[in-house]
């Protein structure tokens, strides 16, 4: 995964820096085997509201969310999907749950922005394939 500021972070809003703040200590925690939220703990620079919030929602979906990954992805398992895939769609999944106020369709985009500039070449169209059969489930 990319440490350096992104071309695509130039530009956007907090909420974009978030998620892309949040896909770094996930991916953090899941290298360590720790939850997310004892991550943002051991910081030494306070983390952003945001950031924390959409920690600690993957960490409380992610039984939920990966059931429901699990049941969508077709040919594939989770341990076989790249790290980084399956936060993002952590990520979406927290956010069609719990965050009314922001639109599908940006979480969608976002989650396939993330994947493509921090996965692998296919992850973005992986991704979207997933969250659009994902969507019309966890948001009626």
């Amino acid at each position: 995964m990319s440490t350096g500021r992104s071309s695509r972070s130039a530009g956007n809003d907090a909420r974009s820096d978030a998620r892309e703040r949040a896909l770094h200590l996930l991916y953090e925690a899941h290298a360590k085997s720790e939850s997310g939220s004892s991550v943002v703990e051991s910081q030494i620079l306070p983390v952003d509201d945001l950031v924390l919030e959409i920690v600690s929602g993957v960490d409380d979906v992610t039984a939920f969310a990966d059931e429901i990954i699990a049941e969508n992805a077709i040919g594939w398992t989770l341990a076989r999907m790249p790290v980084i895939d399956l936060i993002v769609l952590r990520i979406a999944i927290f956010e069609l749950k719990s965050r009314p106020d922001v639109p599908t369709a940006v979480i969608l985009n976002e989650a396939v922005e993330l994947a493509k500039t921090f996965s692998t070449d296919e992850s973005g169209r992986f991704v979207n394939g997933i969250l659009s059969t994902i969507s019309k489930k966890v948001r009626q």
